[in-house]
């Protein structure tokens, strides 16, 4: 049976979109991490034999299948919160999955057209490994990113864990794909000893030294550890902008607030504050008094509006600080059609999913500054920002504490949310740093160093969290080299490969 999966035609094809789903279920919520080996091993097995066109199509059933079967909840958005007709929705998940697909269909045509060598197993799979991370790389940047369902992901709790803070989730995805190609290659390898022996010790030295690497402290602490208080208010995303219900979450995360004990920091998930900051003055000068009779610094989600540098009024999706803490950080990383409407003058108007609620924001400058709060560096995310790690890692280097807020009640009860927390733990693991995660509903938690959830609030649950995190300072091998290491392997490796292909076929 396995062998369809070399050939051309229809029962390959639906093996390859079998194989993608299997990423699904080695990453969160159900974390069956050597699936993900099994799942790119199947696919590379597959790519054996076929000429390019026949592989792209090969390679977009790959991603079809990866991605119908971890980004199902597009679908949630789009029908629950975007009042858009269950065939409609539907039709635009199936689009958006098949678009995604098409990542894979290209990467597997340059595979069998350029970068495979059949006839050198060892470097056919480093190849694949570099060509793998490439993959990963340019769907994380091409029309803004897209950097979801990383095979590293599955590593967090694996024996790979180790080297997260040496090269990121993406070297994490290297060895995952080094490893599955180096495995379906083992045999044919078999007859010449040295090679064999050479390609055991490329297999097992990464997964030896992830476990070796395993809580392994790049870090330090800078000071004394601060008490947290984060809020999750639960409201329902069908409320959240009704004009009618503003007072009454005001009130609700005001009430929270005043009952909570005495912290240090505050934290407010994702517009807690839902209506412009300038509006909301009263409001902010009741909150600011709060925490300052506390001594304590409140830090919260608000849509700001303001001129940008050409004088025009943007429209900003920010977090703000205040007690004991300064700063206003304005969001860089937009969700398209939450945030913003690609092509709007075309789009804007045909159904209500394009013209959902507080979807005309503007992207935050580049060169923000941390926030400060207790006489620290808080490096600050907002929803979908603290998914993209080369971004992350660039505002983590220069902070002592990482925090991000969000509301995934877009999501409603799917495996959204939970894949968006496990990319969260990633990145305090990438940065050696404590990370608060302040959530609408969930889950709102407090994220050691090591990636791990210390304390938790349940989803779709009203509460505080009560915890501590510790400054940190010293940057993981990770944030002082970023990906630059890897991506330099990657390009030799695929240099090689080239030049070898063009050689075999001038003989």
């Amino acid at each position: 049976m396995l062998q369809w999966i070399t050939r051309p035609g229809w029962p390959g094809h639906l093996l390859a979109c079998g194989a993608g789903a299997l990423t699904t279920l080695a990453l969160a919520p159900f974390d069956l991490w050597p699936l993900a080996v099994l799942s790119i091993a199947l696919f590379y097995f597959g790519l054996r034999h076929l000429r390019p066109g026949q592989a792209a199509v090969r390679g977009w059933s790959y991603g079809f299948g990866l991605f119908a079967a971890g980004t199902s909840w597009v679908y949630v958005s789009i029908h629950d919160y975007g009042a858009a007709s269950p065939a409609l929705a539907g039709l635009l998940t199936l689009g958006f999955v098949a678009g995604l697909g098409l990542f894979f269909a290209l990467m597997a045509a340059l595979w069998a057209r350029w970068i495979r060598r059949s006839e050198a197993p060892l470097a056919d799979a480093l190849a694949f490994a570099a060509l793998w991370v490439a993959q990963e790389v340019f769907r994380g940047w091409f029309l803004t990113g897209f950097p979801w369902l990383y095979a590293g992901y599955s590593q967090l709790e694996g024996p790979l864990s180790g080297l997260v803070p040496v090269g990121g989730v993406w070297l994490a995805s290297f060895v995952i794909a080094l490893s599955a190609a180096l495995i379906i290659n083992l045999e044919r390898l078999r007859a010449h000893k040295p090679r064999y022996l050479c390609a055991l010790l490329l297999l097992l030295s990464p997964w030896i030294a992830g476990l070796a690497l395993n809580d392994h402290s790049w870090t330090r602490p800078a000071g004394n550890s601060l008490s947290v208080a984060a809020v999750q208010g639960n409201v329902e995303q069908h409320l959240k902008w009704d004009p009618e219900q503003l007072n009454a979450q005001l009130a609700l995360y005001r009430d929270l607030s005043f009952s909570a004990e005495r912290v240090d920091l505050l934290v407010w998930p994702e517009t807690a504050i839902p209506l412009l900051k300038d509006l909301a003055q009263g409001y902010i000068g009741v909150m600011d008094r709060f925490a300052r009779d506390r001594n304590s610094a409140l830090i919260t989600g608000v849509p700001v509006r303001q001129s940008n540098e050409r004088g025009e009024v943007r429209y900003y999706n920010a977090i703000t600080s205040f007690g004991d803490a300064q700063g206003t950080y304005l969001k860089q990383k937009l969700v398209p059609f939450g945030e913003y409407v690609p092509l709007q003058d075309l789009l804007r108007g045909l159904i209500a999913f394009f013209d959902l609620p507080m979807s005309d924001f503007a992207r935050g400058p580049s060169d923000q500054s941390p926030l400060l709060a207790k006489g620290q560096r808080i490096a600050p995310f907002i929803c979908y920002e603290v998914v993209y790690p080369e971004f992350a890692a660039a505002l983590a280097a220069d902070s002592d504490i990482l925090l991000t807020v969000s509301n995934d009640a877009w999501f409603g009860t799917s495996i959204g949310p939970l894949q968006h927390l496990q990319m969260a733990q990633m990145r305090a693991l990438e940065a050696g740093r404590w990370m608060i995660r302040a959530t609408n509903n969930g889950m709102t938690v407090i994220i050691d160093p090591q990636g791990r959830i210390q304390s938790a609030l349940p989803q779709f649950e009203r509460g505080v969290l009560y915890g501590e995190v510790v400054p940190m300072q010293g940057l993981t091998p990770y944030l002082q080299w970023r990906i630059w290491p890897l991506a330099i392997l990657c390009a030799l490796l695929l240099g090689w490969a080239l030049l070898a292909s063009r050689m075999a076929k001038t003989v």
